[in-house]
């Protein structure tokens, strides 16, 4: 059964780019409630739960905690990963992404085309960087990986768990590390990604 027979009108309405303050409400209202409910939220603590429930706890001590306690995490990730497949493949937005014309002529300066759409209307990455038939693609996605996944730990905490749950919760760590956060996106952005790119 396709979704399409659902309700065309239903899946027009879902499809269309939406405002990015209904994202931020509903962000405010998951924190609040688990705020309410004594939890906090982060991304990153879930791949930890994933390796304990997996056996790494009887490797090291790091991965050592209650799974159960952590289940509802988990959902959460599975949950998004089934979400982004459906919307990927049944729920495509007809209109572009909107990428402002100056970010366009600067990635065309350091030798990086306008995503062009798929055959299913998607463009969303350039490929000229996210390719995975090139090593340079698989360099980057495996660096790339590598340093989200070091970062996370050592700051103790993703973008999500600081910048969403710390922040609520006023806490200083979280503060400081979103500050670097923004700073090593800057100079990626403005220093390294033209360097990357012109490789």
């Amino acid at each position: 059964m396709e979704l399409a027979t659902i309700s065309p009108s239903f899946i027009d309405f879902i499809s269309q780019p939406w405002h990015w303050a209904v994202s931020g409400a509903a962000i405010a209202l998951v924190l609040a409630v688990m705020t309410w409910m004594g939890r906090s939220f982060g991304v990153s603590t879930t791949f930890k739960a994933f390796c304990s429930a997996a056996g790494a706890h009887r490797v090291s001590d790091f991965f050592k905690m209650n799974v159960k306690d952590e289940l509802w995490r988990i959902a959460f990730a599975v949950g998004g990963m089934i979400g982004g497949y459906i919307a990927m493949n049944f729920l495509q937005s007809p209109e572009p992404v909107a990428i402002s014309a100056s970010t366009v002529e600067y990635l065309s300066s350091i030798g990086i085309s306008y995503p062009e759409a798929d055959a299913r209307g998607i463009g969303f990455v350039p490929t000229e960087l996210l390719n995975y038939s090139s090593l340079k693609g698989i360099l980057m996605a495996v660096g790339g990986g590598f340093l989200v996944g070091f970062g996370a730990r050592y700051g103790d905490g993703c973008t999500s768990g600081h910048a969403i749950s710390g922040l609520a919760h006023f806490q200083l760590p979280s503060l400081i590390t979103v500050i670097g956060f923004f700073i090593g996106g800057l100079l990626m952005t403005h220093f390294l990604f033209p360097v990357i790119a012109g490789l």
